[in-house]
């Protein structure tokens, strides 16, 4: 069993506390990626279930057993790390195998390990080649094999394709989830790139500044967010926020735009008493559309062209500055004024403190 579940878990580097009380639960067999800024802590919270990082109080737990001070020999997890850490003057096959080695594995035993992780990783053909002959991604999968080959309850990864180029993070990206799918292990996987995260995921917990925002899966979190953050995060580019006057109205918010137009916003319950001001938030692709409930009118100011789409950055007619997710044929150019339709039950609104009061829903 690779169940994870970590119960008030904090970390101090001296009187600096970096996690700040954490508890999550990642079921057995669940590809769970950790999402956040630079400096949330995520790398953190990782190491310090593989034990590289002591917990400063609280408890892990894997596969039910008790893990808060095992060493990380002792607590069946895996890591690959960001840099590959190969051994330069070893093959790949004696660098896939080299751990087992050092624990006393018997050679045949090395050799059938080494040749079905080599297998599954295809990198059979390369198993005699050293690190330098190899390309980054060739590199990572070596760095991959010798996680395979331990047979871990648990594969952590700490941001394993940042050194990669782009073509090559898409294609290590699908063969890491096609290795969950046919392992079927619980995988914990740390990177900044919500893409990453919202292609690979199972369950995403996003962190900022030591705690957990939100965990969901990933069309939780797209679609309701808990508040400003994740609404920000979760999403590229990510949501507009305008900041609206708002009302109670029958069935729903009357929300106006300054110097501009109203629209009303219905929700299901009341979630304002009287008139006061929210952000509105409206994703980039929900406002290409031909017709909307309200029309919003500004002026391009850039337009990036990346052939399946155009990416339109606008201002408003209040100076008020977003982005729209527009079709790649667009003809708007910098400089063009603009309509945008705008659609009420696509709206999420946020109160003065960033929590979520509705969550647009396009379903309805």
């Amino acid at each position: 069993m690779g169940n994870v579940t970590l119960t008030r878990v904090t970390k101090k580097f001296g009187a600096v506390e970096i996690i700040k009380g954490v508890d999550l639960t990642v079921e057995d067999g669940e590809f769970c990626v950790f999402v956040g800024p630079s400096g949330c802590g995520k790398s953190t919270l990782l190491r310090m279930i593989a034990g590289l990082e002591d917990i400063s109080s609280g408890s892990l737990s894997i596969g039910g057993r008790d893990m808060t001070d095992v060493d990380p020999a002792e607590r069946g997890v895996a890591m690959v790390f960001q840099s590959y850490a190969l051994y330069p003057h070893m093959t790949v096959a004696e660098n896939i195998g080299f751990g087992l080695r050092m624990t006393g594995h018997p050679k045949e035993e090395i050799a059938r390990r080494t040749a079905a992780a080599a297998d599954m990783l295809q990198l059979k053909p390369l198993l005699e080649r050293k690190p330098a002959q190899l390309s980054g991604g060739q590199r990572q999968r070596v760095a991959i094999g010798r996680a395979i080959v331990r047979n871990p309850d648990v594969f952590l990864f700490d941001e394993p394709l940042s050194n990669l180029d782009a073509s090559l993070r898409v294609q290590m990206r699908i063969e890491i989830s096609k290795l969950h799918q046919d392992l079927k292990s619980t995988m914990i996987y740390v990177t900044h790139d919500q893409v990453e995260a919202m292609t690979m995921a199972d369950k995403i917990v996003v962190l900022q500044a030591g705690l957990i925002e939100q965990v969901g899966s990933p069309l939780e979190l797209y679609h309701r967010p808990r508040n400003i953050f994740v609404a920000g995060f979760i999403g590229s580019p990510k949501m507009n926020f305008l900041k609206v006057t708002a009302r109670p109205t029958e069935g729903g918010v009357a929300v106006t735009f300054p110097g501009g137009p109203s629209l009303t916003i219905p929700t299901e319950t009341p979630v304002i008493k009287g008139e006061t001001t929210l952000t509105l938030g409206i994703r980039p692709e929900h406002l290409d559309r031909e017709t909307g409930d309200v029309t919003l009118a500004g002026t391009v100011r850039l337009a990036e062209h990346l052939g399946s789409e155009t990416l339109l950055y606008v201002t408003l007619a209040d100076g008020a500055e977003i982005s729209v997710k527009a079709d790649g044929l667009t003809s708007a150019r910098p400089g063009d004024a603009i309509s945008i339709p705008l659609l009420a039950r696509a709206c999420h609104l946020f109160d003065t403190e960033g929590t979520a009061l509705h969550n647009g829903d396009l379903t309805r």
